[in-house]
């Protein structure tokens, strides 16, 4: 296991208000503190550095890169945490993957669980498996590899890693669910959260972000 070591640019803020913030995470930052005091530096704890009285809303995995919304009090923190759940939340993501997928654009429907043995790693099990759906559509291919834009509907972990590992096409750079070949075709994940969209609980007015691909 590699030592971590977040990349010390300052956070790119996309919006800011009274009610909220959006960041475009880099890859490599922990969304949260993890565990033990060298893994403290995170998206949270660096924009509470600028704005004290953020709160997390959801997370994106450390290699993931994109766009992260925080609040800025429990009540928004509530709002927003009920907007994630009920799935009023628009989410897209652009991943360079594995192959060329056929057909080129679909839905995977596939059910994820925790690998308990194997944290963090998830699996597909039609037996006990939570529903899991991802909308992928085909943006370009280039030399075996192929751009996606991804639209998840349901938000399990690791949802978009472990269904495109399943349909045979791996991201690039995953050091989890990636086979040698995928793994050793980028220097990291390239899987970057693009796009959100929804109704402000603060404003009542509808917030439409995106951050552009750094991959």
């Amino acid at each position: 296991m590699t030592s971590y070591a977040p990349p010390q640019a300052p956070v790119r803020y996309v919006h800011v208000d009274e009610y909220l913030i959006v960041i475009d995470k880099p890859s490599g930052l922990l969304s949260v503190p993890g565990r033990g005091p060298d893994k403290a530096d995170c998206a949270v704890s660096r924009v509470n550095a600028d704005h004290p009285g953020a709160f997390t809303v959801h997370r994106l995995d450390m290699s993931t890169s994109g766009l992260l919304v925080l609040a800025r009090s429990k009540e928004m923190q509530a709002a927003l945490s009920g907007l994630f759940e009920r799935g009023e939340i628009d989410k897209e993501y652009i991943a360079d993957v594995w192959g060329v997928p056929d057909p080129a654009a679909g839905e995977i429907d596939l059910p994820l669980i925790t690998d308990w043995p194997n944290r963090p790693r998830q699996k597909v099990d039609h037996d006990v498996g939570k529903p899991s759906r991802t909308l992928y559509e085909t943006l370009g291919t280039r030399a075996g590899k192929t751009r996606l834009r991804l639209t998840p509907l349901t938000g399990r972990s690791h949802q978009l890693r472990v269904h495109l590992a399943e349909l045979g096409h791996p991201i690039l750079g995953d050091e989890l669910y990636a086979h040698k070949s995928a793994l050793a075709a980028a220097p990291r994940l390239c899987l970057h959260a693009s796009a959100i969209a929804f109704v402000h609980p603060g404003t009542g007015g509808q917030l439409a972000l995106s951050a552009p691909c750094p991959f």
